[in-house]
């Protein structure tokens, strides 16, 4: 992506005023000094939409969503942020620094040349699917599935000729070039010359961006075993990257915002299928599971999904691949279980929208789905079945990262397993504390994909009220910098991302629009220094409210060492001598916490 300077960017906001821009897109009406709106992204009677002209940011006291001029465009109209930027630019005639580099004008040409080619062949194939004779077995297929007409129109589906060279051929006369048609994967390349089709007597679904533009296909097989199921997606091109991408969120963005959540299906016909019974708040993982990105492109429309795939054990295994997915995008995940051999399709064909919609009604938090699936595959009479039960839940409730959610389901897992809870307690701290161990990589090269995923995984988790509090202080009241700084010790602070705000913010000072610009890409950083900056009541005695915050937080980091400790010495394999140094930790951190905040650690 290209970069933009800080003094372009500051030029771009300054140029594009928050409440102008926001004024553009919905109704605001002055309220005091800032101003308010019904908010444009969730469904709301009364309005909690703020724009402060001041700090140029704005706020919803409902959903959560804020930013800068930038994180509203980008949001808005469902832009990355250079989209937005370039948006803003054009908007104030600023020239960015990089749209005459030769290098970008061709990445940009290549794009939008891709976005022509795949909305032309996505009509040559409706048209095929509509009245030609190679379309035949595709239209027979869809009748036998009882997918409606306008369920074809409006998902765009077509058929792809059994034949060798038709999109070769096709693309010939239209006047696309054999190596575009490469690129975007629609024809593979000969080793003996020439190219031949990739998508060949099938199916073809149209996979969308949020903006409703054809960036690639998924091509189901017609004839054959059809208990194959077999798929042929588009690869990876400079449109299309598949852990990035959700089939039908384009149509489904205002069902989510309205519904309060989205239901995650398995496959493209599921979600048509859920689209025509009118139930429109759901999406599809498009040839891969469920990641981070998809988990944090559903964050901006709710904080809720329904992961509903079908019934059977690959199903089953679907849905627990899905937890790191979403857990780091920080989105509540429930679990809506269809007996086998069903899925969405065939129970919305068999009995109706309405039985559907009571499955979905029953749908339970992912942890009892999780604490089920893990008693029905293992035998909990068993040591071995028990310890894999214990350690699967205790590593699932780890990504969580919320204290009450652990301890709620340490008391069912003690239940399920039939075993104390205080034991099933003790064990889930022992298992938290050493995958909080540090991992070194062997060499200087980069850390292993796991490391980095688990680290991103811990960087989203909620913060808790008091590092909230802390950064609102902080944030509000700059005259207090310097002092937080001389009290605050960074491990104090569990959340990382809380912890490199706070760094940033005493390392570089400046204003809160710089600070959240700082933070760019980083879209958790960014929407809890809109949260915290946008706190609208009144701080009486700030200084004592956060000395008061800052001990909080320092008593609970002394609170977990004693716990790690007290779980360490209670090991019956530890030593005499081990035992001892760990007595000595927990005196002297015990002492520690009677003393004043300012008070060096204490020594015994």
């Amino acid at each position: 992506m290209p970069l933009v300077s800080p003094t372009t960017l500051e030029q771009i906001r300054s140029a594009n005023d928050i409440v102008d821009v926001i004024g553009s897109y919905v109704p605001l009406k002055r309220n005091g000094a800032n101003f308010v709106c019904l908010c444009p992204f969730h469904k709301e009677r009364s309005p909690s939409f703020n724009v402060n002209p001041s700090r140029q940011i704005f706020r919803c006291f409902g959903c959560g969503k804020g930013g800068d001029v930038f994180s509203f465009v980008k949001a808005f109209e469902n832009l990355d942020f250079m989209e937005a930027v370039r948006r803003l630019a054009d908007r104030a005639r600023i020239t960015l620094e990089f749209d005459n580099d030769p290098a970008i004008q061709v990445q940009r040409s290549i794009k939008e040349q891709l976005l022509k080619l795949h909305e032309a062949i996505t009509v040559r194939w409706q048209q095929c699917l509509s009245g030609e004779a190679a379309g035949e077995v595709a239209r027979t297929y869809l009748e036998r599935r009882g997918v409606s007409a306008d369920a074809i129109k409006e998902f765009r589906m077509g058929a792809a000729p059994d034949s060798w060279d038709d999109s070769v051929n096709w693309a010939k006369s239209k006047g696309f070039s054999p190596e575009l048609c490469e690129q975007a994967g629609l024809i593979l390349r000969r080793d003996s010359g020439g190219w031949y089709d990739r998508f060949r007597g099938r199916l073809i679904f149209p996979i969308c961006d949020e903006q409703g533009r054809v960036i690639a296909f998924s091509a189901r097989i017609l004839q054959g075993d059809e208990k194959q199921g077999k798929y042929v997606n588009s690869p990876e091109t400079p449109l299309f990257s598949k852990g990035r991408v959700l089939f039908a969120l384009d149509k489904a963005k205002r069902a989510i915002l309205d519904a309060g959540h989205a239901i995650i299906a398995e496959g493209q016909l599921d979600t048509i299928a859920c689209h025509s019974a009118g139930i429109r708040n759901v999406v599809a993982p498009q040839g891969t599971a469920l990641t981070s990105d998809h988990g944090r492109i559903l964050k901006r429309y709710t904080d809720e999904v329904i992961l509903c795939f079908d019934g059977d054990k690959a199903g089953r295994a679907a849905t627990v691949r899905a937890l790191d997915g979403l857990l780091s995008s920080g989105v509540a995940i429930r679990v809506a279980s269809i007996l086998a051999p069903d899925d969405p399709d065939t129970l919305i064909r068999s009995q109706g929208a309405d039985a559907f919609r009571q499955v979905l009604g029953r749908a339970v938090g992912f942890f009892d789905f999780y604490l089920h699936h893990l008693g029905a595959e293992n035998e909990t009479s068993s040591d071995r079945g028990r310890l894999i039960v214990l350690r699967s839940m205790a590593e699932a409730l780890r990504k969580s990262g919320n204290a009450v959610l652990t301890d709620t389901y340490a008391q069912r897992t003690a239940q399920r397993l039939g075993v104390d809870v205080n034991a099933v307690r003790a064990e889930f701290r022992k298992l938290e504390a050493a995958a909080r161990k540090p991992v070194r990589p062997e060499s200087s090269e980069d850390p292993p994909d796991e490391i980095l995923e688990r680290a991103h995984l811990e960087e989203s988790v909620r913060p808790s009220n008091a590092e909230l509090w802390l950064l609102k202080f902080v944030l509000l009241t700059p005259d207090l910098r310097d002092f937080a700084a001389s009290l605050l010790e960074p491990d104090w602070i569990a959340n990382p991302a809380v912890r490199r705000i706070l760094a940033t913010y005493f390392q570089t000072g400046g204003d809160v629009p710089a600070l959240h610009s700082h933070f760019e890409g980083d879209d958790f950083a960014q929407g809890l220094i809109t949260e915290t900056a946008t706190e609208q009541r009144e701080i009486p005695e700030p200084e004592r409210q956060l000395s008061d915050v800052v001990r909080r937080l320092r008593d609970h980091w002394i609170e977990q060492q004693i716990a790690l400790n007290i779980g360490q010495v209670a090991d019956p394999i530890l030593g005499d001598a081990e035992r001892l140094v760990i007595l000595e930790e927990l005196k002297r951190l015990r002492a520690w916490k009677r003393m004043p905040l300012n008070s060096p650690n204490a020594t015994t």
